[in-house]
């Protein structure tokens, strides 16, 4: 049990004295660019849906009329 106790002091020194923390404002500009690249995937994946035709109802998305056309 002592092994346990060492790992828990050991990890609770490197967690408060040795880990670099980013400040609130570090931490704000990072959540700013996980959200842009959220948004500019969900667009990018939302194409892909349309041009696609997935569950698209009536429209079968552009690949459904191309193939209508050859077929």
């Amino acid at each position: 049990m002592s092994k346990f106790g060492d790992y828990v002091k050991s990890s609770y020194d490197e967690l408060v004295h040795k880990v670099s923390w980013p400040t609130f404002k570090e931490l704000q500009n990072s959540a700013v660019v996980v959200a842009v690249a959220a948004l500019i995937l969900a667009v990018i994946i939302f194409l892909m849906d349309y041009i696609c035709g997935v569950n698209a109802g009536a429209f079968k998305g552009i690949l459904g009329i191309y193939y209508n056309l050859i077929g």
